[in-house]
C-alpha cells in the first residue's frame, strides 16, 4: 500500500527526520490560509500516489497567499497519470544547496534489502541512473544486520553523500523496519544553504501483509490510508471490481489470463519498442463482465493508445473468452484499437467468433510477438 506524501512525511517526522513545515488542504482557500501561516511564499504540491508530479505541473511555487490560492485552484482536479488531485500539500520553501537521492527497497530475488543512493537527486534521477549508472550506488543490506551507523557511513561514502546524511540514513532504515515498509524513498534529500539536511519529498510503500501490526493504516485508521478521493483512481476502481491491476507508465494496455503470461506480455511489448501501460491479470475468469470491467479500467487511462488482449485457453476455453469480449463490447464504448491473440483450447473457434463480430477497432493476431508488434505500432500511430 502506497502512502500519500503528506502521510509519509508524518512518519519521517515521528522518526526524527527533518521535513519542511507543511499542511494539507482540499480547497484553494485552505491553501491561502496555510500559506499565510507559513509566512507567504510556499510550494504547492499535488497529493497523488504516483510519480512525475513536477513534470506534470503538480508542484509549483507560489509567491504569496493569494498566489497559493490561485495555484491550488489550478492543481486541484488535475489528472496525473490517471489520478485525480483531491488534496494539495502546502509547504514552506527551502533554500537548496544540493539535492541527493536515497532509498531502501526490498530485493525479493536476493532475499535482502537494497540501499540506492546518489549525490545527484531530483526530477532527473531516472535519467542519471540510465545514462550514468556509476553515479548511483547500490549497497546490499543484510536484514539481520540492518543499517547501523557504520553501514550508513558506507552507503554515504559509496554515493558521495556528505557525512551529515549518515544519521538520516539510519533513521530511514528505522522507518522501514518499524513501519513494515517495502520501500522508503526520499527524492530529493537536500542540504540547505545553512548546512541542514531535510527530506523534501517522502515516498513509503507498506507491506499489506503487515496491516495487523499497523492498525493505524487500516481502512478507518486516523491517517486515512484508504482515502475516499482515491476511489476515482484506476487502481481503486480495478480493486473494487476484483481485478488484479497495476498502473504503469506506458501506452499499451495489457489484459491477460495468468500472472506469468501477463509478465511475459509486458516483456514482449517492451521488446517491440513500446511501454506497457498496466499489468492486468483476469486469472481464470473471462466472462463478459470481467472483460468489460477490464476494458473499462484500461480505456479510462488517458495514457493508453492501444490495448493488447493476450489469452491462452486452458480451463477457460478461448471461445468463452471471445464470447466475453464480444459481450463486453456491447457495454463498453471502445475508443482505442484492440489487438487480440487467442491460443490454446478452442482458439480457432474463438477467433471465428471475433471475426464474425467484425468490430472496426478489434483485430486479431495468431502469435504473441505479432500481436505485440501490432499493438505497439497502433500505439505509436495514435
Amino acid at each position: 500500500m502506497d502512502l500519500y506524501e503528506h502521510q509519509a512525511r508524518e512518519l519521517f517526522e515521528e522518526h526524527g527526520i527533518v521535513v519542511p513545515k507543511a499542511d494539507v488542504t482540499d480547497t484553494p482557500k485552505g491553501a491561502r490560509e496555510i500559506a499565510r501561516r507559513l509566512g507567504g511564499r510556499v510550494v504547492v504540491k499535488a497529493q497523488v500516489k504516483t510519480g512525475g508530479r513536477g513534470k506534470a505541473g503538480g508542484v509549483k511555487i507560489a509567491a504569496d497567499p493569494a498566489a497559493a490560492e490561485l495555484t491550488a485552484r489550478q492543481i486541484l482536479g488535475m489528472d496525473i497519470k490517471g489520478h485525480t488531485v483531491r488534496r494539495v500539500m502546502v509547504a514552506e520553501p527551502v533554500d537548496i544547496a544540493q539535492e541527493y537521492y536515497v532509498s531502501y527497497v526490498l530485493d525479493r530475488a536476493a532475499g535482502r534489502f537494497l540501499a540506492i543512493a546518489s549525490a545527484e537527486g531530483g526530477m532527473d534521477i531516472e535519467e542519471v541512473a540510465a545514462s550514468r549508472p556509476d553515479a548511483v550506488a547500490r549497497i546490499p543490506i543484510d536484514p539481520d544486520e540492518g543499517v547501523t551507523s557504520a553501514k550508513a557511513a558506507e552507503i554515504a561514502r559509496a554515493a558521495a553523500l556528505p557525512p551529515q546524511t549518515v544519521d538520516v540514513l539510519v533513521r530511514l532504515w528505522d522507518v522501514l523496519v518499524r513501519e513494515d515498509a517495502l520501500l522508503v524513498e526520499v527524492n530529493p534529500l537536500v542540504r540547505t544553504a545553512q548546512g541542514q539536511i531535510l527530506a523534501l519529498d517522502a515516498k513509503v510503500t507498506l507491506d499489506d501483509n503487515a496491516q495487523f501490526r499497523q492498525a493505524r493504516w487500516g481502512e478507518h485508521g486516523p491517517c486515512e490510508a484508504h482515502l475516499a478521493d482515491e476511489a476515482e483512481s484506476l487502481e481503486a476502481t480495478a480493486q473494487a471490481k476484483g481485478l488484479n491491476y497495476v498502473k504503469l507508465d506506458g501506452e499499451v494496455g495489457i489484459i491477460g489470463n495468468g500472472a506469468g503470461l501477463v509478465m511475459s506480455t509486458l516483456d514482449v511489448v517492451a521488446g517491440c519498442g513500446a511501454r506497457p501501460a498496466n499489468f492486468l491479470d483476469i486469472g481464470g475468469g473471462a466472462s463478459a463482465q470481467v472483460m468489460a470491467d477490464g476494458l473499462g479500467v484500461i480505456l479510462a487511462d488517458p495514457d493508453v493508445k492501444s490495448v493488447f488482449v493476450n489469452v491462452f485457453g486452458g480451463i477457460t476455453a478461448c471461445d468463452a473468452v471471445a464470447d466475453g469480449i464480444v459481450r463486453a463490447l456491447d457495454t463498453v464504448r471502445l475508443t482505442k484499437p484492440v489487438v487480440v491473440r487467442l491460443d490454446g483450447n478452442n482458439a480457432v473457434r474463438g477467433r471465428t467468433i471475433l471475426d464474425a463480430h467484425r468490430h472496426p477497432l478489434v483485430e486479431q493476431a495468431t502469435s504473441m510477438d505479432g500481436a505485440a508488434r501490432r499493438a505497439a505500432d497502433l500505439a505509436h500511430a495514435h
